[in-house]
């Protein structure tokens, strides 16, 4: 083991959705500085599309890195190693002279192949008896290297390599075509249960139009993936020589950085894409043929449920009913966000009977690719407060069934959470979910919980810590924790257990119906 100094640091390089974030922490998790540049250029070509420059993600990595040095050029001297975290499923094909083939396409991306490689009749027999038939042909229609082959085949035919986001970030520093594990989310053909590239014998191979040599090595989480180049070196202002360690995917990084280490403590994430995970040494379906990602931990997986428009809700409820709250935060300087925490707060708990069932856009398997947003229960008292505390009780309920389903699975009941993401920071939605799950919730004691998790898996492969629990003691503690109101606890488990879980199955009929009227969404 390497003793750590008290001015060692470890440099994050966290890739989101809306952002890169340049983060600097000390080997006690300390946050020493951030550099922040919004990714606003996303190319939107029609409706449901979303595409972006493959380089510009890299030239806004290394802008933000640079930022760093601008007031305090020392600190570049002191980065022991380097690591990177990123967006999940963002995917980019490269020609063998190292450019472009053509535009990443982005996870919130929903064009979709309609001509897909035929699989051979065994496994066609195998998936219609299993009943997943349609959730393969929802894989192999999702999966961008079916859409470029059938749609871009001039430019897919040059294609040299596939990289999901973290592996360009990972290849620029390095020069190598070199990735995490950990990363390794996204329409590829990925063994979740191995963590490794799929066998050649295994059914992804006949479903996706990618070939093993198109792919990247794959290191375990904590390795160490090669040095800075001397290019990237120019372009960022990391010394040459630092070590670039193997971190994981946003999400799996998140868990670890709140200190989710053992099944169960729940990690809870209210971001764009609300998630619950555990981390656990055991492959546990919580969803039943969709797989638990690689954890941010070697040899651990992160079993998890989605609600894909998560915290996304919130932006919506602000763009196109806070216009009073936009227009009064600017004149007191302060983020919305402050404001419609007291909304939530004029209104008690259980919305007065109004229910939300969040699934603004439908799942794969659950709830179904038929599902729909829902709010029931509306009388004459009730108000637009009301609907944004419903948004936030509804994404807990959904939360809370996704929790049943993990503890189901993994057979450990969870006893307590820390929640992480932008909605963190609302007590609020804090205190909801302590309540509606019975459970003590914590709020971990930085925000960026992905960059410090990425940090953590640094300091590890470098031999800062010994292993990953004395790394997340050292590097992990809790800001504040909220405890459940057992008054409020009471009547939200009354309207999760006789309302909010009846909901999708009587509804999911008339679901049914309206996507065969209207079109909407589009079948496959």
């Amino acid at each position: 083991m390497t003793v750590a100094r008290p001015d060692d640091l470890l440099l994050s390089i966290d890739c989101g959705t809306q952002s890169v974030r340049a983060l600097l922490f000390d080997p006690l998790g300390n946050l020493v500085a951030k550099s922040q540049l919004a990714l606003d250029d996303y190319v939107v070509e029609q409706p449901g599309w979303m595409a972006h420059d493959v380089d510009g993600f890299w030239a806004a990595s290394a802008r933000a890195c640079r930022q760093l040095w601008l007031d305090r050029p020392e600190l570049a001297a002191r980065v022991r190693g380097v690591t990177v975290t990123t967006q999940r499923g963002t995917i980019m094909p490269i020609d063998a002279q190292g450019n472009a083939a053509l535009p990443a396409l982005v996870w919130l991306d929903q064009r979709r192949a309609a001509k897909v490689p035929q699989i051979g009749v065994a496994w066609r027999t195998a998936f219609r008896l299993a009943g997943v038939a349609d959730t393969i042909r929802y894989f192999q229609r999702e999966a961008e290297v079916n859409w470029w082959a059938e749609n871009e085949p001039a430019a897919w035919a040059r294609t040299h390599k596939v990289l999901l986001l973290s592996g360009l970030i990972n290849w620029k520093l390095t020069g190598e075509f070199v990735d995490s594990v950990g990363s390794q989310v996204g329409y590829v053909p990925f063994d979740f249960k191995a963590h490794a590239w799929a066998k050649p014998s295994d059914w992804k191979w006949q479903a996706l139009s990618v070939r093993r040599e198109q792919l990247p090595e794959l290191r375990p989480v904590g390795s160490t993936l090669g040095r800075v180049s001397a290019a990237a070196s120019t372009a960022t202002g990391i010394p040459a020589g630092t070590p670039v360690i193997a971190a994981a995917a946003d999400k799996a990084c998140e868990v670890l950085g709140s200190g989710c280490l053992e099944p169960h403590v729940g990690g809870i994430s209210y971001g764009t894409t609300a998630t619950i995970n555990v981390c656990t040494r055991k492959y546990a379906e919580a969803l039943s043929f969709v797989p638990p990602y690689p954890a941010a931990l070697p040899d651990h997986f992160d079993s998890e449920v989605q609600i894909f428009r998560g915290y996304w809700m919130v932006r919506w409820f602000k763009e196109q009913f806070g216009d009073r709250e936009r227009n009064a935060a600017q004149e007191r300087g302060v983020a919305p966000e402050a404001l419609l925490d007291e909304l939530v707060a004029a209104v008690p708990p259980g919305s007065l009977g109004l229910v939300l069932q969040p699934y603004w856009t439908p799942g794969i398997r659950h709830p179904g690719p038929d599902a729909k947003g829902a709010i029931i229960g509306f009388g004459d008292a009730h108000t637009r407060a009301h609907v944004y505390r419903a948004i936030l009780e509804g994404l807990g309920y959904a939360l809370r069934d996704g929790r049943e389903r993990v503890e189901k699975k993994t057979g450990v009941a969870l006893t307590e959470l820390r929640v992480s993401g932008g909605g963190s920071q609302s007590d609020a939605a804090l205190q909801l979910t302590a309540d509606i799950f019975r459970l003590p919730a914590s709020r971990p004691h930085v925000y960026e919980t992905s960059g410090l998790g990425a940090a953590i898996d640094c300091a590890v492969g470098l031999g800062l810590h010994a292993d990953f629990p004395s790394a997340v003691r050292a590097m992990t503690r809790v800001a504040r924790t909220f405890e459940p109101d057992a008054r409020n606890a009471a009547l939200y488990d009354q309207l999760y257990e006789q309302v909010y879980q009846k909901m999708y199955p009587r509804l999911a009929p008339l679901y049914a119906r309206i996507r065969a009227i209207t079109g909407y969404p589009a079948r496959d």
